[in-house]
């Protein structure tokens, strides 16, 4: 999430053949850098560095369950073949629904899926812990599957978000 520009991107990494990937940033850590664009928004490729990565305090700004689905409508209109969108959801908590569990919004009563992939790993039950029945903020993708989550943040508390991966 740009702290100056207020836009969210999903940063690629790409390796040539034979070779690894470039090492993605660690979770709760801010760059000072530029993002190049990718043609399939709103994805950006990292460019020049400024600074090492630091530990940052700043949250991103949370949406609600209906603008991260609209957000995703949005770009889909624009990029049929677009699979999911870099949003932070914030109020949400992880509840089991008669067709698996989902990321519950109290406040308006909706809900949207977790997929299978995520909840066959270690990362929902940490998602169960940080939240501990109460709403948190939660970074992931927003797509057609459903909201796959990659960091939460503990209510409550000034540490760095934890991994869900």
């Amino acid at each position: 999430h740009g702290t100056r520009t207020g836009r969210t991107a999903l940063l690629l990494s790409y390796g040539a053949a034979g070779s690894a990937p470039e090492v993605s940033l660690p979770v709760g850590l801010g760059l000072d850098a530029e993002l190049r664009p990718h043609p399939a928004r709103p994805r950006a490729t990292l460019g020049e560095r400024f600074g090492p990565p630091v530990p940052v305090a700043e949250r991103p700004p949370g949406v609600s369950l209906a603008e991260a689905a609209g957000g995703y409508g949005a770009l889909l209109a624009e990029d049929p073949w677009l699979d999911s969108r870099p949003v932070t959801l914030d109020g949400v908590i992880p509840v089991r629904g008669p067709d698996g569990w989902q990321l519950a919004e109290p406040s308006t009563d909706t809900a949207l899926p977790l997929p299978r992939s995520f909840t066959s790993t270690s990362g929902l039950w940490r998602l169960l812990a940080a939240s501990g029945g109460r709403p948190v903020r939660v970074f992931g993708e927003c797509g057609h599957r459903g909201f796959q989550p990659l960091a939460v943040w503990e209510p409550d508390a000034d540490a760095p978000p934890l991994a869900l991966r």
